[in-house]
């Protein structure tokens, strides 16, 4: 039995849940599912390897951060047949996030409003979650930490918190992303400002070479940006990016705009807006960056994949690679694969 058809027959049961139960359930069913060696029989992408930011991934689709918040999943989720995994966003110290209900479908619009609030427990109890994987233990593939600053951090503290949790995840990392674009952090997308910018990138790459020294290992630093910035903000950004030598850049994180679903139930509700609505939105900063970055700097492209089309344009755009996120929810990890395979023989290295 198709893994294709399972979801067809469970997805009716986890969308009668709480958006955020029907999460958790997956995710802990999922990885139950890995420990008992029920998952060995998913169908897995053919080998399609990929290098970017020096880094060999076996494909080039990979999983969004935001999933897996405390890098609790991570066995269940590589038996979907990723390129590559993304968990947090992490931040130093366990915070609460958001009261809930902090997440709301939009099925008539493929997507999902969330404001979950990096909700998690703390970047001590991350380490050991990924230590503690046997996709970390067994070295089975590529596995990008994403770190945050708290929510209680005044803002022009924030740079302490993320060379906190750098420092923190940097040993256990194929690569670190920094999260400064979430919405749902207050003034947290300050930090793509341009001053602002220009002293935490300065900090980073300090801190990168000192653990380059310390760990005798470089690990790649990604920047993950927002959706809802303009033509120059897009010049800014790539300026900074080229200027301290960042690894990569992963566009983008959710939208603020409800211009595409303003007429939808939940709608209005306050948060980040993702699927398919967000995917005119990145590409229109993928192709920005592109224009901006030439071929200096690659891209990781996500927001609104829902099919294999839809990651191809995404690559055709600018990316070099993909993840996915909502998508998954609204088609199953049957996506994964369909993705994986529109992108055969585009750019491989």
């Amino acid at each position: 039995m198709s893994d294709k058809f399972l979801y067809a027959l469970a997805r009716p049961l986890l969308f009668s849940l709480d958006p955020e139960t029907a999460h958790n359930l997956t995710l802990s069913s999922l990885q139950r599912a890995a420990a008992l060696g029920l998952t060995k029989g998913i169908a897995q992408p053919r080998p399609d390897p990929r290098t970017v930011m020096g880094i060999r991934f076996p494909n080039p689709v990979g999983l969004a951060a935001g999933l897996d918040k405390d890098g609790a999943y991570i066995d269940g989720l590589a038996a979907l047949g990723f390129g590559f995994i993304e968990v947090g966003t992490v931040t130093p110290h366990a915070q609460a996030g958001n009261p809930r209900p902090r997440m709301f479908r939009l099925p008539e619009a493929n997507a999902i409003i969330n404001r979950m609030g990096f909700n998690n427990g703390g970047v001590d109890a991350f380490v050991a979650n990924v230590q503690a994987s046997q996709f970390y233990q067994d070295k089975k593939g590529v596995l990008g930490l994403n770190i945050g600053k708290n929510a209680s951090t005044p803002i022009e503290r924030a740079a302490d918190d993320y060379l906190h949790c750098l420092e923190k995840v940097y040993p256990y990392a194929s690569y670190v992303t920094v999260n400064i674009s979430s919405p749902n952090t207050k003034n947290l997308r300050q930090l793509q400002g341009a001053s602002e910018l220009d002293a935490l990138l300065s900090d980073l790459k300090d801190a990168q070479q000192r653990l380059t020294d310390k760990h005798k290992r470089y690990v790649p630093i990604a920047l993950k940006i927002a959706p809802d910035i303009n033509d120059e903000q897009i010049k800014v950004i790539a300026g900074a990016l080229l200027q301290h030598r960042m690894d990569a850049v992963i566009a983008t994180n959710t939208t603020v705009s409800r211009d595409a679903v303003k007429s939808l139930p939940h709608a209005e509700e306050a948060g980040g807006l993702s699927g398919a609505p967000d995917f005119e939105p990145s590409n229109k900063v993928i192709r920005g960056l592109r224009s901006e970055l030439g071929d200096a700097l690659p891209i990781i492209g996500v927001g609104g994949i829902c099919s294999g089309k839809d990651a191809r344009v995404k690559m055709e755009t600018g990316a070099s690679l993909v993840q996915l996120y909502t998508g998954l929810i609204y088609r199953g990890p049957a996506l994964v694969r369909e993705c994986a395979e529109a992108l055969r023989n585009s750019g491989a290295s």
